[in-house]
């Protein structure tokens, strides 16, 4: 698999719950510990993020309340290649607040667990042409 890998997007840049389960099935997990204190997230500052923009899945667990998190995810979709899954982590009523946010995307209203990175892993590969 090389350079593949997934990445999470996390608060505080924490460990992913199932990280070893997705490492099983062959994939590297990347965590985006966020911009350091007093910086910008290069993906908002128009630099680019080459961390996202090489990643071949997201997992956005992210608060879609904050607009700076939400313009994040709005980054993705506009300038990740099409064929790059994403998921997202959304809390009790945020799918119904941003629509169109998350529209074309896969949304889980609950931490990833094993079948739903099962799924993940496995878009992953199709994109990647291993299956």
């Amino acid at each position: 698999m090389g350079d593949s890998y997934i990445l999470f997007d996390i608060p505080g840049g924490g460990r992913p719950i199932d990280q070893g389960f997705l490492e099983q099935l062959g994939h590297r997990v990347m965590v985006c510990p966020g911009p350091a204190p007093g910086t910008l997230c290069p993906i908002l500052s128009g630099e680019g993020c080459p961390l996202a923009e090489s990643a071949h899945g997201i997992v956005f667990e992210l608060d879609l309340d904050r607009p700076q998190h939400r313009t994040i995810l709005k980054r993705y979709k506009e300038t990740l290649r099409e064929d790059v899954p994403i998921r997202v982590v959304v809390e009790p009523g945020q799918a119904e607040r941003y629509p169109d946010l998350v529209r074309g995307l896969k949304v889980v209203s609950h931490p990833p667990v094993a079948g739903d990175l099962d799924a993940l892993a496995a878009e992953v590969d199709a994109a990647d042409g291993l299956v």
